[in-house]
């Protein structure tokens, strides 16, 4: 019977689905597993369920042995998988797209107007019990209708990102590999940064986009401009950005995931123009289970002689 090592909690309907495929073992730890430790848990699988805290490698595929034959990522980027060294062993690769596209723009629009409305910061005076009172100027924020979102990634979630956006009318630009199909106009990253009221980063983490938000970058935009992070860490210079906040170059930022998760630049964490949440881009229970389901399911596949559903592929 195929070996099935899962490296970390995933909902019960996903286990169910692995079972029927084979010997499921669900790490016991409430963390991610060291390398170490990961290579001994996943010593004799036949497929790895991982997640996007543990590196997928070559060293993991040989930690587990000759009868590997599928590594499931569950979430939609694979930044943490070398795909390129599993695939040259034969391996299958999945990811689990779509699931997550609405959770995902969901939040990072609500992000959009926590710290463009100053929602965090109002909670804090009402918690810390401040004394306050109602008047015209008592935190005032920013208003989106007329304003220019600048997506960077005009993939899934970008276009979802944008839906909301025109609906609550808001001009949209956007930047990518390539020009698509959409109302939406397409600028170079540079015109982008000049013209957004708010910059919404959805392109994956590769060598090109790590730390596509630099000092030069944030310099570029806007001085009432906000930026919002809810793709990967590693796509803006935590350190720069807290440099640009202190020098009053953009108005604010909103970051869902960080650039050595789960440490936060300790800059940010005092600051009242910064919104902050715990990588909760698809932490809804449909989608969460949606995502290790759409994992399962390309585990059961690839172990029956099936194409996966969602594969990645060099």
């Amino acid at each position: 019977m195929p070996k099935i090592a899962v490296t970390r909690w995933i909902p019960d309907d996903a286990v169910k689905l692995l079972a029927e495929a084979g010997e499921v073992a669900v790490s016991p730890a409430d963390r991610p597993l060291t390398t170490d430790e990961l290579h001994e848990f996943v010593a004799g699988a036949d497929a790895v369920v991982g997640m996007l805290h543990d590196r997928l490698d070559g060293a993991l595929a040989d930690a587990a042995g000759p009868g590997l034959k599928v590594v499931a990522n569950v979430a939609v980027g694979y930044d943490n998988v070398d795909v390129t060294a599993l695939a040259g062993r034969g391996i299958v690769i999945t990811n689990t797209p779509g699931v997550l596209t609405d959770a995902t723009a969901d939040l990072a629009f609500g992000l959009l107007l926590a710290v463009t409305r100053r929602i965090g910061e109002g909670e804090r005076l009402l918690r810390s019990r401040t004394p306050w009172s109602f008047h015209l100027g008592f935190l005032l924020g920013s208003g989106l209708q007329g304003k220019t979102l600048g997506i960077v990634g005009f993939g899934q979630i970008g276009r979802a990102m944008a839906k909301r956006a025109e609906a609550f009318g808001m001009s949209i630009v956007y930047t990518g590999r390539s020009k698509q199909d959409t109302d939406a106009e397409f600028v170079s990253f540079e015109e982008l940064l000049a013209r957004a009221d708010v910059v919404s980063l959805h392109c994956p983490l590769t060598p090109e986009t790590r730390h596509l938000v630099d000092a030069a970058a944030l310099r570029a935009m806007k001085p009432g401009a906000y930026l919002v992070n809810t793709t990967r860490g590693p796509v803006v210079d935590e350190a720069a950005l807290a440099d640009a906040l202190e020098a009053g170059e953009i108005a604010g930022a909103a970051l869902d995931v960080f650039e050595k998760e789960p440490e936060v630049e300790p800059r940010l964490l005092g600051r009242d123009d910064v919104v902050l949440s715990p990588h909760l881009g698809s932490a809804t229970v449909e989608t969460r289970t949606a995502m290790a389901v759409l994992a399962a399911r390309n585990v059961a596949a690839v172990l029956a002689g099936r194409p996966p559903l969602t594969e990645v592929k060099p």
